[in-house]
């Protein structure tokens, strides 16, 4: 735990929560700034800042992933769910405490729209195939 980390707070009982499911390894509980109807939140309980510093003995908390989002899905009536995990500040994390952001969707609802997609470049591509299997 990290005595400065908002979801270690949760996890603790410091901060209150709406706790929808909770085990040995994970919570699950409402997001406060919902961006749609049932926006949930999946935590570890152990502290973990992020994807870079998971280590393969602590992604059992993964493994409920899709229990939760089929439950989820189930009791919101939700379509359709998007999972977003984010990585880093550049990439829109906020609380450096890894977490999902299990948001359920719903016919023209608006909730998230993707940009435009770019050209593909297969200069790029050969350049990256390349140096990932360096």
């Amino acid at each position: 735990m990290n005595d400065d980390c908002l979801f270690c707070k949760i996890v603790k009982g410091e901060i209150p929560n709406n706790t929808l499911y909770e085990d040995d390894e994970v919570l699950v509980f409402l997001d406060i700034y919902p961006i749609a109807r049932g926006h949930t939140l999946l935590i570890p309980k152990k502290h973990i800042v992020d994807m870079y510093e998971l280590k393969k003995e602590n992604t059992a908390f993964m493994m409920k992933l899709p229990k939760i989002v089929r439950k989820l899905k189930e009791v919101t009536g939700a379509t359709g769910i998007n999972i977003i995990q984010s990585n880093g500040e550049d990439a829109g994390q906020v609380i450096f405490h890894i977490h999902f952001h299990l948001i359920p969707r719903y016919p023209d609802d608006g909730v998230i729209n993707f940009p435009p997609r770019i050209e593909f470049d297969e200069e790029l591509a050969n350049d990256l195939m390349t140096r990932f299997t360096e």
